[in-house]
């Protein structure tokens, strides 16, 4: 796990810790006697994890193309000398508050949508391993659907332990963050520890999910 928080500093070679994490689930998913995959395929890695940013991006697209044209113009007028753009400014800081309000109230539904639908996008694509696996909605939600009570376990002891790892490592590493130098390198360490600790919590409770489901569909 130190290599998977090292490589995560690194840019553009970072995108093979989420491909890590889908061995991960996949290993589970198949019952292996050794969950943890090795580091040997890195190539492999990179790509899966590389395919999931990418559709993830994509599904984030809705949220950019809608709140960042409003967010831009409520703000563009406090920052320009323009006449005409402070006027749209603050009118869009004022009346359009609430539209700001309403979009974020959207973005927050969406959001946590994708935090149901997305774990089941990548048992799916552990499984299949396609730039197209990652777009079959249909077969998550059935996959969701029919396994309701162990997903929805699953999904409510992550957001759990996410919380509560958080909290404590951001408690942790606020209190380090008085101590010059050492407390910043360690406070680092630990925010990049935590950060892969929680994304293994993630992958291997839904690795069990998925290991419960797909056996009900062996013969």
């Amino acid at each position: 796990m130190s290599i998977a928080a090292l490589i995560t500093l690194v840019p553009i070679l970072n995108f093979a810790l989420p491909g890590y994490m889908v061995g991960l689930m996949r290993n589970v998913i198949d019952k292996s006697s050794e969950p943890l995959p090795n580091w040997d395929d890195l190539g492999k890695k990179f790509i899966d994890g590389l395919i999931l940013a990418v559709a993830r991006l994509i599904y984030l697209l809705p949220l950019i193309i809608i709140f960042l044209p409003i967010t831009i113009i409520a703000f563009s007028g406090i920052i320009s000398g323009n006449k005409n753009l402070q006027d749209v400014g603050k009118l869009m800081a004022g009346a359009g508050g609430i539209l700001l309000f309403g979009v974020f109230c959207l973005l927050v539904i969406y959001a946590l949508a994708l935090s149901v639908v997305f774990p089941a996008i990548e048992i799916i694509f552990a499984r299949q391993g396609t730039f197209a696996s990652c777009f079959k909605l249909r077969e998550a939600y059935d996959l969701v659907r029919r396994n309701a009570g162990p997903f929805f376990t699953a999904w409510l002891v992550y957001i759990g332990a996410a919380l509560v790892i958080g909290f404590v490592f951001g408690t942790i590493t606020a209190l380090l963050g008085w101590i010059p130098c050492l407390g910043w390198i360690v406070s680092i360490v630990l925010s990049l520890g935590s950060a892969v600790y929680i994304l293994t919590i993630n992958a291997y409770l839904f690795g069990q999910f998925g290991q419960i489901a797909f056996d009900q569909k062996r013969p």
